[in-house]
C-alpha cells in the first residue's frame, strides 16, 4: 500500500539525512587515514631497502648508464662497476653535507636559518666562509683536514679495485668505528641508517649545486632570494 504524501517525505527525508551521515563520516575517515601512522614494515621489506622506494624501487635509468661496460662490447675496465659508483656517490654525499654545514654554522641570516653556531666566525658570504673559519679557528680547521685526508686516504686506496668490481670493501666503510657502535645496532637499523645516509647526501648535493647556482647565477634560486 502506498504511504500518503506526508509520511513519504518525511520517510524520503530521513533517507536523506542518513545519506548525508554516512557520506560525512566516510569522508573523515578517509582524511584520518592520510594522518594515520603507517605500518611498519617487516623484516623483509627492511633489509630489502634499496634508496628508491618512492620510485618503485629501482633507480631511473632508462638509458641503462649505470650498465656500461656490461650491456654493450668494450675495452676490459673501460667504465666503472657499480661498486665504484656507488663508494662515489657515498663520499660526495658526505662531503656536500659537511659543507652544507659549514654554510649555516657561520651565517646567522636567512640562509643559516638561525642555526649558526656561538664561537663560530659570522660570514654571510659562503664562499669566504672556510678561509673566515680556518683564520679563526686554526687548530679544528686542521683536524677537519686531518679527518677529510685519512678517509679520502682509505677510500682512494681501494679505488682500482672498486672501478673493476673486484673490492671486498663495502662502498662507504671507512673502517673507522673504533668504539664498535656498529656492531650494537640490528640488521633493520644498519639498512635504514644507510638509506638515510644515502639520501640526506643526495639532497645535500643538490642544496650545494642550488647554492652555487644562486651565487653564479643571480635568479636562478628565487627561494633563496627568500631567506637572504
Amino acid at each position: 500500500p502506498s504511504l500518503p504524501p506526508k509520511n513519504r517525505n518525511s520517510l524520503l527525508r530521513s533517507q536523506s539525512t542518513l545519506t548525508m551521515k554516512a557520506f560525512a563520516v566516510a569522508t573523515l575517515l578517509s582524511v584520518a587515514s592520510a594522518f594515520s601512522p603507517l605500518p611498519t614494515p617487516s623484516r623483509t621489506t627492511s633489509l630489502g631497502a634499496t634508496g628508491f622506494e618512492e620510485v618503485g624501487g629501482s633507480f631511473w635509468d632508462p638509458l641503462e648508464l649505470s650498465k656500461l661496460g656490461k650491456n654493450i662490447d668494450t675495452f676490459p675496465s673501460m667504465f666503472p662497476d657499480a661498486q665504484f659508483v656507488k663508494e662515489a656517490e657515498i663520499k660526495h654525499g658526505r662531503m656536500a653535507m659537511l659543507a652544507w654545514t659549514g654554510c649555516w654554522a657561520t651565517c646567522n641570516t636567512g640562509l643559516g636559518l638561525g642555526m649558526h653556531l656561538p664561537g663560530f666566525p659570522v660570514e654571510p658570504d659562503f664562499t669566504k666562509a672556510f678561509g673566515a673559519f680556518a683564520a679563526e679557528q686554526p687548530a679544528m680547521t686542521a683536524a677537519v683536514l686531518t679527518f677529510i685526508s685519512i678517509a679520502e686516504g682509505e677510500s682512494v686506496g681501494w679505488s682500482g679495485d672498486n672501478f673493476r668490481g673486484k673490492s671486498t670493501k663495502e662502498p662507504g666503510d671507512l673502517g673507522l668505528d673504533f668504539l664498535g657502535l656498529k656492531g650494537k645496532l640490528s640488521d633493520d637499523k644498519k639498512e635504514r641508517y644507510k638509506i638515510v645516509e644515502l639520501k640526506n647526501g643526495r639532497l645535500a648535493m643538490i642544496a650545494m649545486a642550488s647554492l652555487f647556482a644562486w651565487k653564479s647565477i643571480p635568479g636562478s634560486v628565487p627561494l633563496m632570494d627568500v631567506f637572504t
